[in-house]
């Protein structure tokens, strides 16, 4: 693996940190590890910018969707400043994986997230 692939893999495996850490003071000190200060993210049921909206849409999924944690789908494909990679929210319990999707990441020259760009693929039904 190349230094810059490794770039990309080290980006997204602190962005699942983040989105899979326990506690609201867990989720801060992830997102402050992977997003830059004033970093977005956007999909289509949220648009936010900053450590505190972005680990406050965290802790909302995480409440959405106790008991479900979020695991890569497939390799991170990265160029320039730039990865994107795809993801399925899992039941810890049954290993069902009722939502899926893919995101793209841009990068700060040093590797924090800049933006997310969510794309949602798989939802479950409603009632």
């Amino acid at each position: 693996m190349s230094m810059s692939e490794n770039r990309y893999e080290t980006a997204v495996a602190r962005y699942f940190e983040a989105w899979n850490a326990g506690s609201a003071e867990d989720i801060a000190k992830a997102v402050a590890v992977a997003w830059t200060e004033g970093g977005s993210y956007t999909d289509p049921f949220a648009d936010v910018a900053g450590h505190d909206a972005v680990a406050a849409v965290i802790a909302g999924t995480q409440a959405q969707f106790p008991g479900f944690v979020f695991r890569p789908l497939g390799p991170v494909d990265g160029h320039h400043h730039f990865a994107r990679f795809g993801w399925e929210l899992v039941s810890v319990a049954d290993g069902s994986a009722p939502v899926a999707g893919f995101d793209v990441v841009a990068l700060a020259e040093d590797g924090g997230i800049r933006s997310v760009a969510g794309f949602v693929d798989r939802v479950p039904p409603t009632a």
